[in-house]
């Protein structure tokens, strides 16, 4: 009898939620309600919306003007031809004095920067700062004399999966367009794009030429910098990503302050991921967080007692996924201060206070190696702190690394890739660019050279 009533109960319900469901689902009763619309905020927004086109020259090599015999009769290098190559991208315009924020992809290796804006003005535009690790630039306008619009950042940490927002740039080259969808996801940790992997997805539509534009909320601030689309046609297929928010304005404010790189706080602790195994290990009902591996003496994470094995479950009051978000959240922390960091150690819950500080960086000692050898056109670097943090090294790494290859240089013919770690040459340790650059002096028919690439020693020997 009593299942008989609550049948009934319920069936009244849920007849009286389809009856609501069904009046919300009506025809517009109004000439009004038929001109809703995203104008209003297109409008106030695309102004401050731009288009970046980025130039390169690029040296055509004749490999047959490498032979004396030929170039004598044939041509001489100097001859070689040169192409322009152009890339195609969006920015947006973050201060009224012509601060314009794009993705580094867009004018990376660019020697001509050019800049138009929604009234089809040109100008020329300076870079003042390339921020790789977050596929971030900073342009400045050059010869302006008037403040442009802007657009204010978003809150990106507010946002919702189900949020409606715009995407506004320039795909294909086909001018300035609007594509409307919603958040799709937040937070995705697994795109292999950059360092920061924290991305917003949405499924507005995101084509080539969008890179650097704006995704905007329902309020016209800006929620993130279109960057990539995973796509299996190189067309939109409703799969977006952007840099949040929060993360470009760190680096807006890195350019404001006349820097030419962003400083962010150095935690000197290596974090792991929890995989199913560990965190049945742990007694955790499912695999998250990030988990200390080892951490650096002296570092901040050392001075706030952070341990290996810790847990790192939150910070701020915000949960932690996995190491990837713990990097998001801390390099988007202001420097000065402290960062509320929650661990679970041993099965009990810690509260930790780590300092907000840069990682020293004295005596990376970056040269570019001249003479010739297989490693000419290499720029070197010795393993600081701050660059075994931005390479994500152990902070004992010992060697010295490769942070550049110069393009048709001989370095890059013999393979070197930026991130090898060169430990010997001929047999002699090289723990230092000062090592190395003595060793390359020598003249030498055959390298033997032991280095370290993706955790892997590789024993090569190269012709000289």
């Amino acid at each position: 009898m009593v299942s008989t009533r609550l049948l009934a109960v319920f069936l009244i319900f849920a007849f009286a939620m389809t009856s609501a469901f069904a009046q919300d689902r009506r025809v517009p009763s109004s000439a009004a309600e038929l001109r809703l619309s995203y104008a209003p905020i297109v409008q106030r927004v695309e102004p401050a919306v731009v288009n970046v086109y980025a130039a390169k020259v690029i040296q055509n090599h004749n490999p047959l003007l490498d032979d004396p015999i030929f170039r004598r009769f044939f041509g001489v290098p100097g001859q070689q031809g040169e192409q322009m190559q152009r890339s195609l991208g969006s920015g947006v315009m973050v201060d009224p004095s012509g601060l314009v924020v794009t993705n580094n992809h867009v004018i990376e290796g660019a020697d001509q920067v050019k800049v138009s804006l929604s009234d089809k003005r040109e100008f020329e535009a300076e870079i003042v700062l390339k921020d790789t690790r977050s596929d971030l630039a900073v342009l400045r306008l050059k010869n302006v004399h008037e403040k442009f619009p802007t657009l204010d950042f978003a809150n990106s940490d507010e946002l919702q999966v189900g949020d409606v927002v715009l995407a506004i740039g320039n795909p294909f080259g086909v001018g300035q367009t609007v594509t409307h969808g919603i958040i799709s996801a937040l937070a995705r940790t697994q795109v292999g794009i950059t360092d920061y992997q924290f991305f917003i997805q949405t499924d507005a539509a995101i084509n080539p030429g969008n890179s650097g534009g704006a995704l905007v909320d329902m309020t016209g601030k800006l929620a993130g910098i279109n960057t990539a689309i995973f796509s299996r046609s190189g067309g939109s297929q409703g799969i977006g990503f952007a840099i949040p928010a929060n993360m470009v304005r760190v680096v807006v404010a890195s350019a404001r302050s006349g820097g030419k790189a962003v400083k962010r706080p150095w935690l000197g602790a290596r974090l792991q991921a929890v995989t199913p195994e560990i965190a049945e290990t742990l007694g955790l009902r499912r695999p998250t967080g990030a988990l200390v591996a080892s951490i650096v003496s002296g570092s901040p994470a050392a001075r706030a007692g952070l341990k290996p094995s810790d847990l790192i479950v939150a910070i701020g009051g915000q949960p932690i996924d996995d190491p990837n978000a713990f990097d998001y959240r801390f390099a988007t922390r202001p420097l000065g201060g402290t960062a509320e960091i929650e661990v679970q150690r041993a099965g009990k819950p810690v509260k930790l206070a780590v300092p907000l500080e840069t990682a020293p960086d004295g005596g990376r000692n970056e040269i570019v190696l001249t003479t010739r050898s297989p490693f000419q056109g290499a720029k070197v670097a010795n393993i600081s702190p701050a660059l075994a943090d931005e390479m994500h090294l152990d902070a004992d790494t010992e060697g010295v690394i490769v942070v550049g290859v110069a393009d048709d240089s001989i370095s890059a013919n013999y393979g070197f890739q930026k991130g090898d770690i060169v430990l010997a040459v001929n047999g002699q340790k090289i723990s230092k660019t000062s090592d190395l650059e003595r060793v390359t002096r020598d003249e030498s028919r055959l390298w033997r050279i032991k280095l370290v690439r993706g955790g892997q020693q590789i024993n090569a020997t190269l012709g000289g």
